[in-house]
């Protein structure tokens, strides 16, 4: 069965959803859920086991071939694409999906000291 998983990388932690290809969420996982507290979440190791647990969990519920979508500048970013990579599911797509802004608010006055 085809899947998409969602990966969030913030700096403070790393959150992983599986859904399939309708975008129903079949199992999520982050690195708070995976035991990890404090700034140990925002470290790849935490990533790379959050990863891995949900990836079983998605594996039982039959997902082979997924989709990829990273979005944030986190440090669990590469860490998660390894452990995908490592538990043998098999990627059809890799697409970042980090929010630009094409221009933005306009920026806060200069600071005069």
């Amino acid at each position: 069965m085809k899947g998409k998983v969602f990966i969030n990388a913030t700096f403070n932690n790393t959150l992983v959803t599986f859904t399939d290809m309708e975008g129903k969420v079949l199992c999520w996982g982050s690195t708070g859920s995976s035991g990890f507290k404090g700034t140990r979440k925002s470290t790849p190791y935490a990533a790379t086991t959050a990863v891995d647990t949900v990836s079983k969990k998605a594996q039982e519920k039959g997902v082979t071939e997924i989709e990829v979508y990273i979005k944030g500048p986190g440090p669990g970013r590469d860490a998660a694409l390894r452990a995908l990579r490592s538990v043998g599911l098999k990627m059809s797509l890799i697409a970042d999906v980090t929010p630009i802004p094409h221009n933005g608010p306009r920026p806060r006055k200069r600071r005069r000291v």
